[in-house]
């Protein structure tokens, strides 16, 4: 490893040892505070990036498969259940935390700028990778569990109360990555 690759090591060491104590400040060899800025703000914005991708992926599954339900019921001349939206909808919620994430990863950021403190800039960045990833793969799945809720609702016109609860299960998943991952990015002294 040349000279440039081993002071770069040491000051990721420092900054990682910096993370063990309360009393950590900005020195002059820790990373330059530009780059760790921009990689949390990186993180911040791939928390929000990854979940809308989930979220489009979700509602283009269930998109398309309640408008296959809606044909159905209009060729069979029944009423179309107004309520096939709630699961075209329902993975869009995970943007919503997505957003949620990135606030508080830049809230985080601006503590540690206004504290003059090192910024946890890798555990922003995994917090947002892996949060979004999270948020993101749960809202693609609630897409296709409301596909399938979609045709069975049209199909029978029953078990909307199930075919919801069904979509809470896998909601929860993101709602568990958005209330555990903060703790990977909050510095030690508490900001």
């Amino acid at each position: 490893m040349g000279g440039a690759g081993l002071q770069f090591a040491f000051r990721v060491f420092h900054h990682q040892e910096c993370h063990a104590t309360t009393a950590c400040k900005l020195e002059e060899n820790d990373l330059d505070i530009d780059v760790m800025v921009s990689l949390g703000r990186f993180g911040a914005a791939a928390a929000v990036g990854l979940a809308a991708v989930g979220s489009s992926l979700g509602v283009g599954a269930a998109g398309p498969a309640a408008v296959g339900a809606w044909k159905k019921c209009y060729a069979q001349d029944k009423a179309a259940p107004f309520v096939l939206f709630a699961f075209i909808g329902a993975p869009m919620s995970q943007t919503i935390y997505g957003m949620i994430l990135m606030g508080w990863i830049n809230t985080a950021i601006d503590a540690s700028l206004a504290a003059q403190q090192a910024i946890n800039w890798g555990g922003m960045l995994g917090a947002g990778i892996f949060g979004g990833l999270g948020m993101g793969v749960s809202a693609w799945y609630q897409g296709v569990i409301g596909a399938a809720a979609s045709d069975a609702m049209a199909e029978t016109g029953k078990g909307f109360g199930n075919y919801l609860m069904t979509l809470g299960i896998i909601e929860t998943l993101a709602i568990l990555v958005l209330v555990f991952i903060p703790p990977a990015f909050r510095l030690a002294g508490g900001a």
